[in-house]
C-alpha cells in the first residue's frame, strides 16, 4: 500500500531536519564536541530517525518496521541517558542500551538470515576477523569491562551479517554501524587516537543506521507476494 501524501510531506520533512541536524553535530565535532551544541543535535538524531522510518511506511507495519523502530528507541537512549552518568557506569549504561537495540535489530533481520552473510563461512570471515582484531586491541585496556564488551560486540557482528539478508544497502549500513562501535571501543581502551575521532564515530553512527533504515523503507515498498 503506498503512502499518502500527508505522510510523504512529514517523511521529506524529517528527512530533511535529520540532515540538517546531522551536518550542524558534525560540524559541532569538529569544532567544540564538548559543548551544548554537540549534545542537544546528538539526542535528537534518533527521533528525527524514528520519525522518518515512521512516515515512510504504511499505517498497518509490519515486524521488520515495529522492530527496527524499538531499536531506534534504545539507540536514542543509549545516546542520551548516560549523559547524566559518568565513568565506568555510564559507559555500562550506554553499552546496556545498545546492546538492546542490536538485539531488537537482531530480532528484526532474522527471517531475511538464509539471504545473508551469517552461516556462510567465507563470507563471514571479515566479521569476525573485525571483532577478534578489536578484542586484541581492546582487552588489555578494558579490563572487568571486557566481558560486556565482548557481548555487545558478537550481538554487533551478528546484526552486521544478518543485515546483508535485506540487500546491499542494508548491509552496508550494518558494516558502518560496526566500524563506527570499534571506533569507540578503540578510543575508549587503547591509546590509539585518529584526528577528529568523535566526527567520524558519528558521522559513520548517523550512516550506517541511516542507510538501514533506508533499506527497510525500500522493502516494505516492494511488492511481496
Amino acid at each position: 500500500m503506498p503512502i499518502t501524501t500527508g505522510s510523504k510531506l512529514a517523511l521529506y520533512f524529517y528527512a530533511v531536519a535529520l540532515a540538517l541536524v546531522a551536518a550542524l553535530h558534525l560540524l559541532a565535532q569538529l569544532v567544540a564536541a564538548d559543548e551544548i551544541l554537540a549534545y542537544v543535535t546528538q539526542i535528537l538524531l534518533m527521533p528525527l530517525l524514528f520519525g522518518a522510518l515512521y512516515s515512510g511506511t504504511t499505517a498497518k507495519r509490519p515486524r521488520l518496521v515495529r522492530l527496527v523502530l524499538i531499536a531506534v528507541v534504545f539507540s536514542w537512549l543509549g545516546d542520551t541517558v548516560p549523559r547524566f552518568m559518568g565513568g565506568d557506569r555510564g559507559f555500562l549504561v550506554m553499552v546496556g542500551f545498545f546492546l538492546v537495540a542490536q538485539l531488537f535489530y537482531i530480532a528484526a533481520l532474522w527471517p531475511f538470515r538464509c539471504g545473508s552473510v551469517a552461516g556462510r563461512t567465507l563470507p563471514a570471515l571479515p566479521y569476525f576477523a573485525v571483532f577478534a582484531a578489536l578484542v586484541l586491541a581492546c582487552a588489555p585496556g578494558a579490563g572487568v569491562l571486557l566481558v560486556p564488551v565482548v557481548i555487545y560486540g558478537l550481538a554487533l557482528v551478528l546484526m552486521a551479517m544478518l543485515s546483508t539478508g535485506l540487500g546491499s544497502l542494508a548491509g552496508v549500513g550494518g558494516a558502518i554501524f560496526l566500524i563506527s562501535d570499534g571506533l569507540i571501543a578503540l578510543r575508549s581502551f587503547t591509546a590509539w587516537e585518529l584526528p577528529a575521532l568523535s566526527f567520524w564515530i558519528m558521522l559513520s553512527y548517523v550512516m550506517g543506521q541511516g542507510l538501514i533504515t533506508v533499506a527497510v523503507v525500500r522493502h516494505t515498498r516492494r511488492p511481496h507476494p
